[in-house]
């Protein structure tokens, strides 16, 4: 396999970096490496220094586009590590339909959510699922559901809304694939009724989310540990920015904004953790 030097390990991880606000050190040699190979070799190049001047030289971005779409993650399923969507059935959902019924001045209730590096859509439509599950006439609601990622492939693939087996069987149970997905030989699609629930769009969370509107609700998962550290408060100084002043933030179940980030304080429902905007920052 032709290897990395340590001077294109320097130079693409770099270019990584201005292109996604991906940071990786001399220790992700490998994963750059072997992300990256199939690229070097459909592309014709005979280094990774000549796959980086290639895509630098590329105005159409079509290479840019497909190293990004090889280095993110896209590491995902349905109703990933479960406790957040508890906690978004049982606590976040019923307190914001009471309080945005409540100060709604007409029908329907606006309820907005956004999954910022949604990935292919897993944790959106788990989303949706729930929804459904919960209010029983979603005509009393004007339910806006986004999600967002970097990846072309991954945007491409949520809006399809079409799984293979080995991603449906991960995170569902036989009832809820039965209930809300179509079966097509070895393949799942997402019903229509739930897909229509979604709208997705390609946002490189680096760039500014004026525009975006505000939300009652963000989930921002497993996504910032792929940013250095200055980068991390930059980004959640941006999401309070689109956060309703009462709103929720959702972020990995590994994850803290201790340090990250002043605009935000801790709350712990059960055995998960939420953020709320700060009422008087400091």
């Amino acid at each position: 396999m032709l290897k990395i030097t340590l001077e294109e390990v320097k130079l693409i991880s770099q270019y990584i970096y201005s292109i996604s606000g991906i940071f990786l050190d001399e220790k992700k040699t490998y994963l750059i490496e072997t992300r990256l190979k199939d690229i070097v070799e459909s592309e014709g190049c005979n280094s990774y220094g000549e796959l980086y001047y290639k895509s630098k030289g590329d105005p159409a971005k079509r290479i840019e586009r497909k190293i990004i779409d090889a280095i993110t993650t896209n590491e995902t399923l349905f109703f990933r590590d479960n406790s957040p969507f508890e906690m978004f059935k049982y606590k976040i959902m019923p307190e914001l339909i009471d309080r945005r019924s409540a100060s709604a001045v007409a029908m329907p209730v606006p309820i907005k959510i956004w999954s910022a590096a949604c990935s292919t859509g897993q944790e959106i439509y788990s989303l949706a699922i729930i929804l459904k599950e919960l209010l029983p006439n979603l005509k009393r609601y004007n339910i806006k559901l986004l999600g967002t990622d970097i990846s072309d492939e991954a945007i491409a693939k949520a809006s399809y809304g079409h799984y293979n087996k080995f991603e449906i069987d991960r995170g569902l149970d036989k009832e809820k694939m039965q209930r809300y997905f179509v079966q097509n030989n070895n393949h799942w699609k997402i019903r229509d009724d739930i897909r229509a629930m979604v709208m997705f769009q390609k946002i490189n969370l680096m760039n500014s989310l004026t525009g975006l509107g505000k939300f009652d609700l963000v989930l921002c998962r497993n996504v910032a540990i792929y940013f250095n550290q200055e980068d991390r408060r930059k980004l959640f100084d941006k999401i309070a920015g689109v956060l309703e002043p009462d709103g929720y933030l959702i972020i990995g179940s590994t994850e803290s904004l201790t340090g990250v980030s002043q605009r935000f304080e801790p709350q712990r429902h059960l055995r998960s953790v939420f953020y709320k905007l700060k009422t008087h920052e400091s």
